[in-house]
């Protein structure tokens, strides 16, 4: 591990504690959310910013490293998928962390977001609905409580 890294993961693990969340109230993590709502954020263009795949990808990504694309692919395959998931899930600390590093490190500081983010803050504020579907995850919605809040 580089000094670079246990830095970053020392200074996570200390923001996590902030948000620690209540015993007997963690949420778990949902697969299927994240592989359908969370991940095709990652991909996006935000207009003067980059891509977090443009950081964020093996071998040189920071923190959470996510898959890299093959060459005229637009997504991932299941195996790189459930590789992202595992990835992004320890950026998170833990599940129910709504001071999660996920959530603050790419949120403007204005909106409650940390100092810096070398990608540049992709989140203007907490309205964003890409940064809402963040914490819907972070905070354990699920694909099955996301379909039946689109039924009411």
């Amino acid at each position: 591990m580089s000094k670079m890294t246990l830095v970053f993961t020392l200074l996570f693990g200390m923001v996590a504690e902030l948000g620690a969340a209540p015993q007997g109230s963690k949420p778990s993590l949902d697969y299927q959310f994240f592989k359908s709502k969370v991940q095709p954020i990652f991909l996006k263009k935000r207009e003067g910013r980059a891509r977090c795949i443009s950081c964020h990808v093996t071998p040189t990504g920071p923190v959470f490293r996510l898959q890299k694309l093959q060459p005229g692919e637009t997504t991932w395959n299941e195996e790189q998928s459930r590789k992202n998931y595992e990835a992004v899930t320890t950026a998170i600390a833990f599940p129910g962390n709504a001071k999660s590093p996920l959530l603050i490190h790419p949120l403007a500081e204005e909106a409650g977001g940390d100092l810096f983010h070398s990608g540049g803050k992709q989140f203007p504020s907490k309205e964003d609905a890409e940064w809402q579907t963040l914490r819907a995850w972070v905070m354990g919605q699920t694909s099955s409580t996301s379909a039946q809040a689109g039924t009411r």
